[in-house]
C-alpha cells in the first residue's frame, strides 16, 4: 500500500509502519494521523501479518504534533465529527478513541523507538504492546511546556506503566529523559544500540509470529488490555471461557505435537 506520510511494508509475516516525515522529526499531521490508523487496521485484518512494528524515519520516532498545525488548531478539533467513528460493539469502547486504538488491534504492536518520542509520539509508544528503544532515544510528555494538559488518556496509561510517582514527574515537569532512565522506570522493555534496533525489533516480531501461537498472542493481548477494567473474578471467568476454546483449537494441538516431536512449531493461528 502507498501512503503520503508513512511507509508500509509486509515481509516475513511482519508489517512495518515507518513514519516518514524525517525533515519534521515525523511530527504528526492530520494526514499522518489518518494514515497511521488505516495502516494499523489494515495490518490487523491481514491474515499474512502476525506482528506490527512501528518506527520512524531519520533521527526521530515522533516529536509530537506538527507545530504548524498545532498553532492553528481549532479548540473544538478534539470533538470534530471527522474523528468520531462508529463503535465496533465487539470491542471495548475505551480502545476505539482517536489514539487509544492500538490495544484493539488483534496483532502485537512493537514500537521501535529510534529517536525522540514526545507528546503524541510518546502516547503512541505507550499504547503499544512492546517498546524497544535505541540508546540515543529521548522521551518527554511535553504537554505542560505547550500550555496543554495530559491528552488522549496518557494520565490513565502512563501511571499503569511507570507508576504514579514517575507519571507525575514526567507529566508535570515535562522534563526529557534518556533511554537508560526510561528503562529504569519501566517505560521501555529494552534498550539497544541504534544500529541494532531494526534487527532487535524484527527478532521480537519473528518470535511472536513463529515461535508462539498467534491465537494465544491475540487472546492474551485482549486479556491484558481488558484487565484494568475487570475484577479478579471477572478476569478468572474470562480466562476459564477462553481456556475451553483454547483446548479445542488447532494451535493447541500443534503446541503439543511440536513439543513431542521435537520440531519447530507450525502454528496457523486457529
Amino acid at each position: 500500500m502507498t501512503y503520503e506520510t508513512l511507509n508500509y511494508a509486509v515481509d516475513d509475516a511482519i508489517a512495518t509502519i515507518t513514519l516518514n516525515r524525517p525533515e519534521r522529526m515525523n511530527a504528526l499531521t492530520k494526514v499522518m494521523e489518518a494514515e497511521l490508523r488505516s495502516a494499523i487496521e489494515t495490518a490487523g485484518r491481514d491474515d499474512a501479518v502476525r506482528a506490527i512494528i512501528l518506527t520512524g524515519a531519520g533521527r526521530a520516532f515522533c516529536a509530537g504534533m506538527d507545530m504548524d498545525e498545532l498553532e492553528v488548531l481549532p479548540p473544538e478539533d478534539i470533538r470534530a465529527e471527522e474523528w468520531m467513528r462508529p463503535y465496533d460493539m465487539n470491542r471495548r469502547a475505551d480502545y476505539q478513541t482517536r489514539y487509544s486504538y492500538f490495544p484493539a488491534a488483534p496483532k502485537p504492536i512493537i514500537s521501535a523507538i529510534n529517536g525522540a518520542a514526545a507528546g503524541l509520539g510518546l502516547i503512541m509508544a505507550l499504547y503499544s504492546d512492546f517498546r524497544i528503544a535505541a540508546d540515543k532515544a529521548v522521551f518527554a510528555t511535553a504537554f505542560a511546556q505547550r500550555g496543554l494538559i495530559a491528552e488522549h488518556g496518557i494520565a490513565w496509561i502512563l501511571p499503569r506503566i511507570v507508576g504514579h510517582a514517575h507519571a507525575t514527574d514526567l507529566l508535570l515537569t515535562s522534563r526529557k529523559i534518556d533511554a537508560q532512565e526510561a528503562l529504569q522506570m519501566g517505560l521501555v522493555h529494552h534498550v539497544v544500540s541504534a544500529d541494532s534496533l531494526p534487527d532487535a525489533a524484527r527478532q521480537l516480531a519473528h518470535r511472536l509470529g513463529n515461535e508462539v501461537s498467534p491465537r494465544s498472542v491475540r487472546i492474551m493481548k485482549q486479556q491484558l488490555w481488558e484487565a484494568p477494567f475487570q475484577t479478579l473474578g471477572e478476569a478468572v471467568s474470562q480466562a476459564n471461557t477462553e481456556m475451553v476454546m483454547s483446548l479445542q483449537s488447532e494451535d493447541f494441538k500443534e503446541g503439543i505435537a511440536h513439543f513431542i516431536e521435537r520440531r519447530p512449531a507450525r502454528f496457523q493461528g486457529h
